[in-house]
């Protein structure tokens, strides 16, 4: 899997992925931490709000972000996106009130907005071979990864010797060494289309192309599977951690480690799985798998109060291999989905689709668990997961050929499209994706 690095500018992008990521994970720690000073048990209610404002810059942001920045440098794009989460990061250790968490939040989140789905659709741009694609997805999996694994590790190190306010530091660290390995970085420039679109068709170009592709329908209901379960984890843990077992605040760092050792330890071995069945059933029973933990950890907890703690580390680790098997194959599904130049657009749609997921379910996360308890809020949240699930099995065909039989009732017969594909009358066959010629999805040969 790591022999994709010997491509260089793959490296440098990795890297840069790597130290970004390691610096949001001692963010996502101390926010916790802070959020927990602020508003003690009320800290799960808290942070659901904080990261309900983190997903509707993500939701609202994404799309415009694209459509403004597609004719900028890629690489100026990353780099200053890199430099204003790093300049936000720095005024964190110094809230006092849960109204300022917010609006920073906001900031922060609407620079990711931006950098995030720029970078995702480069990576396809340098790796051009499939196999290769799908190690460089691992690789990112198991860099998000270290978001959930090493990063509460060093923070559970770093919280021995000092106070919480400083991994904020760190945040501040890994935003700059990331703009600094971009910046030496050879970023492909973007594929250029003969003319400039109009801004309301490039603002909701990705969506489009999203909306119409049966197999990315079926992603976004997987999408919601994940961030319900996922939700419950990264809003809820510090409570239940620290609130419920009485723990410490290294207890709450050693529980993400396990979610995120168990994610990371299936991204390792999904490209060898993706070898064997296709993505969508093992990206569809990996969602009908993690709801099942969920509404049994639930039902658990409701009946027979919190389970001792290895049971519960033990849970963890499960929902992040599952979760794992769910969003790591994605960007193969976005890759197949879309020509080279469509890609940055359906990259940002699904960031935005995705986070939107995640906008329904990180306040539930938080504002049930406070008004109705924990076991509630896992409960529901596995319900919806559950229906995710389902709803994906019925929208995304077992049949998923990525070649097409279809016909053109609205082109002239010398159109240079037909000519290409040299068709017989106007049906014909070839890799179909959304584009201009193919507004929609043929439903009959």
């Amino acid at each position: 899997m790591i022999d994709v690095l010997r491509n260089p500018t793959y490296a440098r992008l990795f890297s840069a992925q790597v130290i970004a990521l390691l610096g949001t994970g001692l963010l996502t720690v101390a926010l916790g931490l802070l959020a927990y000073d602020l508003a003690g048990d009320k800290a799960g209610a808290v942070l659901g709000t904080a990261f309900a404002i983190k997903m509707v810059a993500y939701v609202g942001l994404a799309p415009l972000a694209h459509a403004v920045s597609e004719k900028l440098p890629r690489k100026a794009v990353l780099i200053s996106a890199d430099l204003v989460r790093a300049a936000i990061a720095l005024f964190l250790p110094f809230v006092d009130s849960v109204w300022q968490i917010y609006l920073l939040i906001f900031v922060l989140q609407a620079a990711s907005a931006t950098f995030t789905p720029a970078f995702q659709a480069i990576i396809p741009d340098i790796l051009k071979n499939e196999k290769d694609y799908t190690k460089a997805l691992s690789l990112s999996r198991l860099a998000y990864d270290l978001e959930n694994l090493l990063s509460p590790a060093l923070a559970g190190l770093l919280l021995v010797i000092m106070s919480y306010h400083w991994l904020f530091g760190g945040t501040v660290l890994g935003f700059i060494f990331s703009a600094a390995l971009v910046s030496v970085a050879r970023v492909p420039a973007a594929v250029q289309t003969e003319r400039t679109k109009p801004f309301l068709e490039r603002l909701t170009r990705g969506a489009r192309i999203y909306l119409a592709t049966p197999r990315l329908r079926g992603l976004l209901a997987l999408n919601l599977a994940a961030a319900a379960a996922g939700a419950f984890v990264i809003v809820n843990t510090v409570v239940i951690v620290q609130a419920g077992y009485g723990a410490t605040e290294t207890a709450v760092a050693h529980a993400l480690m396990a979610f995120g050792g168990g994610s990371m330890l299936a991204a390792m071995t999904l490209p060898r799985l993706l070898d064997l069945c296709s993505d969508r059933t093992l990206m569809v029973a990996a969602a009908f798998l993690l709801a099942a933990v969920t509404i049994g950890h639930g039902v658990y907890i409701l009946i027979d109060g919190l389970a001792p703690w290895g049971a519960f580390l033990f849970a963890w680790a499960a929902s992040g291999a599952l979760y794992s098997g769910i969003l790591t194959p994605a960007g193969r599904l976005l890759r197949n989905s879309a020509h080279s130049e469509d890609r940055p657009a359906v990259f940002a749609a699904q960031f935005a689709l995705s986070h939107a997921c995640w906008l329904l379910t990180y306040p539930t996360a938080g504002w049930v668990g406070e008004a109705l308890g924990l076991p509630a809020a896992m409960l529901i949240l596995g319900i919806l997961a559950l229906l995710g699930s389902a709803i994906a099995l019925f929208v995304w065909p077992r049949g998923d050929a990525r070649e097409i039989l279809h016909e053109h009732a609205d082109l002239p017969a010398d159109h240079p499209h037909l000519r290409e594909y040299r068709a017989e009358g106007k049906r014909h066959r070839h890799l179909f994706v959304i584009d201009d010629e193919h507004r929609v999805w043929p439903t009959q040969g």
